[in-house]
């Protein structure tokens, strides 16, 4: 896809990984809707603060109507609750599900015809080496991902003959908020990340893997134990 004067609807474009791909979108001359749950948090120059809940209804259609030009949709937005799947509270589980499955879910739906109706674009869906890998100690997320997966392969089958590519980006940890609590030696920085996955979203790569934790995980996932 080409990046320069695409118009661009980043979920959770205000802060982490979300807010360095929605600058280099700008950067790189597309037009860039930087969706948030508040706007008013979004300090990107040159961004159109979106409001956008993505586990909500009315706020996903608002958004739409409020982005009619999009050609490329970010699903950005996530959360870690750290929660396991046995003992962890259900309510949390729910949660991981509602933003990571039916919330990516939820935009795309939305969003899809509005990018097929201005001649077709891209869809990113920022995923996790986490979609392969399941520690139990975040097995709700884990399994939000492992969905989202799923789900980004179910629809780039379906979108393709629309006119809608479809890319995903695998990374393990990123110097985030998200990721505060771990070593530090063991994060990338995002604004890597960022270039690598608009690099591989230009050159129409379906999987973008951005690290060499999750390239070697990749590697091992046709490997059976025996």
């Amino acid at each position: 896809m080409e990046l320069n004067n695409a118009v661009a609807v980043v979920t959770g474009a205000n802060r982490g990984l979300g807010r360095r791909i929605a600058e280099q979108l700008l950067e790189r001359g597309a037009k860039v809707y930087a969706g948030a749950r508040r706007p008013e948090t979004v300090d990107l120059p040159g961004a159109v603060p979106l409001r956008l809940d993505i586990t909500d209804p009315e706020s996903v259609r608002a958004a739409v109507a409020a982005a009619p030009d999009a050609t490329l949709l970010v699903n950005n937005a996530g959360i870690s609750t750290g929660t396991p799947l046995v003992y962890g509270q259900l309510d949390r589980i729910r949660l991981e599900m509602d933003t990571h499955f039916f919330g990516t879910l939820q935009v795309t739906r939305a969003f899809a015809p509005v990018i097929e109706g201005n001649g077709g674009g891209s869809i990113l869906n920022i995923l996790s080496v986490l979609s392969w890998v399941h520690p139990s100690g975040v097995g709700a997320y884990s399994a939000g991902k492992a969905a989202a997966w799923s789900l980004t392969d179910s629809i780039r089958e379906e979108l393709e003959p629309r006119g809608i590519q479809v890319s995903a980006l695998h990374v393990g940890y990123m110097d985030t908020d998200m990721a505060e609590h771990i070593d530090p030696a063991q994060k990338t920085d995002p604004a890597d990340v960022a270039a690598q996955a608009l690099d591989g979203l230009a050159k129409g790569t379906p999987e973008i893997l951005a690290d060499d934790l999750t390239r070697q995980v990749k590697r091992g996932l046709g490997v059976v134990a025996g």
